[in-house]
Formats: C-alpha cells, sequence, structure tokens
C-alpha cells in the first residue's frame, strides 16, 4: 500500500466556558490543531479516540467543532465515557457505513489496510463496555478482509497496572481480546481514556495509549485516588502514525508548552 500518514488525538474535554482540573481546552485544542496545520498537513485524517468533550452538553459540542473546522485535515470522531452519541452525531460527521447505533465505523477510502473505530461508551457510566451487537460488527469486518487491520478504542481492553484507571477498563475486554487473537490480521491496538502514554504487547498483540489533549493523569507512583487527583504537569500530545506495508510507526509529539492554558493556581505549581 502507498504510505498512509495521519494524527491521532485523544481526549481533549472541551467545555464551551471555564475551565477542567485547571487547565484550558479551548487553548489547548487551538494549538494542537494550530501545530497540526503548521507541520502535517499533508497527512490523510485525524482520529480523536473520544472524550471529545467534559460535560457532554450540546454547547461543548458546539465549541468543539468551532475549533475543529480550522483542521485542515478531515477528522473522525469516537465516543468515550464522557461523550454523547447523538449529541456527537448533531455537531460532527462520523463516515458512513458504519452502525446506526452506535458510533463505530471503518475508516474510509484505504486500501491495503484497515483502520476501525470502536465504540466503548457505556450511557451513564466511566466503565467501557462492548455488548454482543458491537461484537457482533467487530467479527464481520474482521471476516470480510485479511489486510493488516488497526483498532482505535477509547477504553483498553484490559488492565494496564494503573489504580483507579483500572476501575474503568472495558468490562467486555476479555471478549474484544478472544476477537483480536483470532484475527491474524490484527496489528496494533490503540487506545485512549487514561491519559498517558504506554505501549506495550498484551495477549501477542501490540498497544499504545495516548496522552490526552487536555490534562494528563499522573503515575500510579506515589500513589494516589480520586479523593487526591491532580493532573500531572507533563505537556500535552498528539500521535503521528504511519502504516507501510503491515507495518505502523507511531511517534508522540508534544505540541505546546506544558503551561499553556493553565489557570494561575496551576500554574504555579510548574517547574
Amino acid at each position: 500500500m502507498t504510505d498512509c500518514k495521519f494524527i491521532w488525538m485523544s481526549d481533549p474535554h472541551m467545555v464551551a466556558r471555564g475551565g477542567v482540573l485547571g487547565h484550558d481546552p479551548r487553548a489547548r485544542l487551538r494549538a494542537a490543531v494550530a501545530f497540526i496545520n503548521t507541520h502535517h498537513s499533508d497527512a490523510r485524517f485525524c482520529i480523536i479516540s473520544g472524550d471529545l468533550v467534559d460535560g457532554g452538553g450540546a454547547e461543548d459540542y458546539w465549541a468543539l467543532a468551532a475549533i475543529l473546522k480550522d483542521l485542515v485535515v478531515p477528522v473522525y470522531p469516537m465516543v468515550g465515557n464522557h461523550d454523547d452519541r447523538a449529541l456527537l452525531r448533531a455537531h460532527l460527521a462520523v463516515p458512513p457505513g458504519g452502525m446506526t447505533d452506535f458510533v463505530q465505523y471503518a475508516v474510509p477510502d484505504l486500501t491495503g489496510a484497515r483502520i476501525l473505530c470502536l465504540d466503548t461508551l457505556t450511557p451513564g457510566s466511566g466503565d467501557g463496555s462492548f455488548c454482543a451487537a458491537r461484537l457482533k460488527w467487530l467479527g464481520a469486518c474482521l471476516a470480510e478482509s485479511a489486510d493488516p487491520t488497526y483498532v482505535f478504542m477509547h477504553h483498553p481492553p484490559f488492565a494496564l497496572e494503573l489504580p483507579c484507571l483500572d476501575d474503568s477498563c472495558n468490562r467486555d475486554g476479555a471478549a474484544m481480546m478472544a476477537a483480536f487473537r483470532d484475527a491474524p490480521q490484527i496489528r496494533h491496538l490503540f487506545m485512549g481514556h487514561i491519559h498517558q502514554a504506554i505501549t506495550g504487547l498484551v495477549g501477542g498483540i501490540p498497544f499504545a495509549t495516548m496522552r490526552a489533549i487536555l490534562y494528563q493523569a499522573p503515575p500510579p507512583e506515589p500513589p494516589w485516588d480520586w479523593e487526591n487527583f491532580a493532573p500531572a504537569l507533563v505537556p500535552p500530545a498528539l500521535g503521528v502514525i504511519t502504516l507501510r506495508d503491515g507495518d505502523a510507526i507511531l511517534r508522540y509529539q508534544d505540541f505546546c508548552a506544558v503551561d499553556l492554558g493553565l489557570d494561575e493556581a496551576t500554574r504555579q505549581n510548574c517547574p
């Protein structure tokens, strides 16, 4: 196949007004869009792997869409636990040919490779899920093509040794992983949700997670819980992915300084 370069963003947590945990999501997303337009305008598209907004309201989706309209490459949106499927579809274009009840689809117009974007949303819960209907759709996609296949989702289908965050992994992850292991064309899994960059191999399948566009989660040491949670003072990042002959190269790229969009109280804690 011809080289396919594309962008991966995750977890912008947009709000129309104010901030989220001391961070301004509008400033961060504008910086990401400007970085892509300046340095990666040759990318084919941009996948955003969920938690597009923070509160799930229409106003937040409107603010998100207003910033993303300036991006020079097409956007393929996905749902996370903060998202609303109907509002996402009302404000952003979802590729045709996917599931009607879920935001789950194959990226269009690829030759020699497939990218599947899966829906792990459980409405009203932070936990991930993947029901029988979504699993059936996945199985049909895997059965119809032997092309190298790359899978994006929001919730990891396995634990990553991250206390608190592991509690909201996909509760149907074992069934998903069984489907992936039975499909030799699966090359790589890409996941959002945890606001950290982690790579590894599970069940013989390589995976990567992504730092968030907005704020980053702290590492598990020293221990923390949701009562004392505070974002790590780590710059946000996006991914630049190149597919070539069944191989995938992911480069993590910082796109702004760690203090961009921080309120004064949070800024004072910057190194």
